[in-house]
């Protein structure tokens, strides 16, 4: 009797557990799916046929030069908190253009992760 009470137990909170993990996937689902939705919207909010940005340096925290694409023309531009200034223009020849296959780039790490956690786990004490 005992015995069938403990695995009627189990199985209630297995059964409980079952649903909070069913409910935690559709809380994720629907966060990707209004993510997925907003996202549209905005580029549709965006979306300006005559205006592109081509290209974004960082310079400073806050100061960046951006190629923009005005039409025909390529502007350099300064843009820092409180100023934008016009550096020069470009044409279409004047750019460089340069396709990297994302195969193709391979970022060297240096080490890996496993070779970092072993280092860790030296430096831990012993018990």
């Amino acid at each position: 009797m005992v015995l069938q009470a403990s695995a009627l137990s189990a199985l209630k909170a297995f059964g409980q557990l079952i649903w909070v993990l069913l409910l935690f996937v559709i809380v994720l689902l629907l966060t990707l799916l209004t993510t997925r939705w907003i996202a549209k919207y905005q580029r549709g909010q965006t979306h300006n046929a005559n205006l592109r940005i081509v290209e974004t340096l960082g310079v400073s925290a806050n100061g960046y030069i951006q190629i923009i694409e005005a039409g025909d023309v390529y502007l350099v531009i300064a843009v820092s908190k409180d100023h934008i200034e016009k550096l020069a223009e470009l044409t279409k020849e004047q750019l460089k253009t340069t396709t990297v296959d994302a195969a193709e780039q391979k970022i060297d790490m240096g080490e890996s992760f496993h070779d970092i956690l072993d280092k860790v786990k030296q430096h831990l004490p012993k018990k």
